[in-house]
């Protein structure tokens, strides 16, 4: 399949495209692609500012559509205010993209543009939130559908020289806190706060699941477990610092 050209033909007679962008490798690659074959001045990228989104991901985002000449708006979206996200029961992350569709529509219909965002095909739509919401608003996904798998995006992104080529699946903070235990602004800082502190140490892969205030499980990378465990005294100590009772390391896979 030479799924260059026929992103190319899927994209080109677009009038114009809206990406969803995270400031991660699939719509980042979606983002560029679409400024290669539309150019920057009929390409919009949107981002949903919450507090799950973490300012290091909200400064990456920018740096990105910056170096592509694209606006990012940068939208308030809504899901902190429905019960449903909150509860985190299992549906969190198609409440989460229900409330970034609805605000990023009136862009794409106000201009004639389609509304996209950066599915892969190697990403179960059965499975995937993003793919149930955008059945049902019409938002296309252009790398699942002409059969990109993530590794096709990966080296786009490399042969692009894009600065997220290796980057890691970096998922909201939200996604931070296990289903059934709700989800809180206050929650979500400790959770940031704690992997800002960890990350300044020297780690590239960190995740602060927080179980309220009851535990915190620290996910390191398998390459720097042994440095996690020389700095546990201290991890531990960021842990008792942030209020939690018990801390707990682990390999994040």
């Amino acid at each position: 399949m030479s799924s260059k050209s026929e992103l190319h033909a899927l994209i080109q007679d677009w009038p114009g495209a809206v990406v969803a962008f995270s400031g991660g490798v699939d719509s980042s690659v979606l983002l560029t692609a679409c400024v290669e074959i539309l150019g920057s001045d009929k390409v919009l990228s949107v981002i949903a500012v919450s507090p799950s989104l973490a300012r290091a991901e909200l400064a990456e985002a920018r740096k990105i559509a910056g170096s592509l000449g694209v606006e990012l708006k940068e939208l308030r979206t809504g899901e902190f205010s429905d019960k449903r996200y909150l509860a985190n029961s299992g549906d969190r992350c198609f409440w989460c993209k229900e409330a970034l569709f609805q605000a990023s529509q009136p862009f794409a219909i106000e201009r004639g543009w389609v509304l996209c965002y950066g599915e892969n095909a190697s990403d179960d739509a059965e499975d995937r939130a993003g793919s149930r919401s955008a059945s049902s608003r019409l938002v296309r996904a252009p790398l699942r559908e002409v059969g990109w798998t993530k590794t096709r995006v990966r080296e786009f992104a490399r042969s692009r020289q894009l600065s997220v080529s290796e980057k890691p699946a970096m998922p909201c903070l939200s996604s931070r806190i296990p289903v059934g235990i709700p989800v809180t602004v206050e929650a979500l800082e400790r959770i940031e706060r704690m992997e800002i502190a960890i990350k300044s140490r020297g780690f590239q892969i960190v995740r602060a699941r927080d179980f309220g205030l009851k535990r915190v499980r620290i996910e390191i990378g398998t390459q720097e477990v042994i440095k996690a465990q020389e700095l546990q005294e201290e991890l531990l100590a960021l842990a008792q610092k942030e209020g939690y009772k018990e801390f707990e390391l682990a390999v994040y896979c």
